[in-house]
């Protein structure tokens, strides 16, 4: 394997898929894969990316900032719906402003499923998730997660599974308000983005060669995401569905018709 390949880490979950659609089955595999990891680089180490795969509801959750964390590093993210198969839903914030002690209450009786925004979403659909957002997302989905590398999440409510609850934790740090209008997006996928740039981690989307308006931002180490078409990083083909670390952008070979995320950390330009 070309060692700028990242290895891949696949986790089950309750609420995971099996079979995996392609490219990311394997023969035989009968375990519900709910998240496929690439390894962070060293040369990145504060950003990870995954897949996921929902057949299920995730719990409705939120995520600390730096600030509020334990570790001093926070969680935020953001989601580029893949596929979705029909009605499948996402929800951020609420639909109104909630205080902490009608969010706990709502948390104790299943009620807060029914006071969050659900959204009805189609591939290409693209969230920005700050902290302290209560989230929660649906089943029949395929989607692609840029994130703060760290995993610190507090679930509020988890559909009666028996899993740990966090309710101080979460509630703590979570915002009672309606999700940003402005954090959505469509993104067509012949479309050539900046999806974030943000304190944190940045994101683009390439169709073919970036043009030299985004070539001046794609500086500095980057992880390679092609989605469709032919992709290279240093003459090795990356197929869609594995990801590899470029030292710099003249290390990768764009396809015409490739459709290609780059994420960078932040401060890169």
């Amino acid at each position: 394997m070309n060692s700028r390949i990242l290895p891949t880490k696949r986790v089950e979950k309750v609420w995971g898929r099996s079979p995996l659609p392609p490219p990311f089955a394997l023969p035989g595999d009968a375990e519900r894969i709910g998240e496929i990891w690439f390894e962070p680089s060293d040369a990145m180490p504060d950003v990870l990316v995954k897949y996921l795969f929902t057949s299920e509801k995730l719990s409705v959750q939120v995520h600390p900032s730096g600030a509020a964390s334990p570790t001093g590093r926070g969680k935020e993210e953001c989601w580029l719906i893949l596929a979705a198969e029909p009605g499948a839903r996402l929800a951020m914030g609420f639909t109104q402003s909630l205080d902490a002690e009608a969010m706990r209450a709502a948390a104790l009786d299943g009620s807060i499923e029914d006071l969050l925004e659900w959204r009805t979403v189609e591939p290409g659909d693209f969230f920005y998730i700050p902290a302290g957002t209560v989230h929660a997302i649906g089943q029949g989905l395929t989607l692609l997660e840029v994130q703060q590398n760290t995993d610190i999440t507090y679930r509020l409510y988890d559909y009666d599974r028996p899993r740990e609850l966090h309710l101080d934790a979460a509630i703590a740090v979570a915002s009672g308000k309606p999700y940003p209008a402005g954090l959505h997006r469509k993104v067509a996928p012949d479309a050539e983005a900046v999806l974030v740039d943000g304190p944190h981690f940045r994101l683009f989307q390439l169709h073919g060669e970036p043009s030299a308006d985004m070539l001046g931002r794609l500086q500095g180490p980057m992880q390679v995401l092609p989605l469709s078409g032919d992709v290279a990083v240093s003459d090795a083909r990356i197929a869609p569905g594995s990801s590899a670390m470029a030292s710099n952008i003249d290390e990768v070979e764009f396809g015409t018709a490739a459709r290609t995320l780059i994420a960078c950390s932040a401060g890169q330009s």
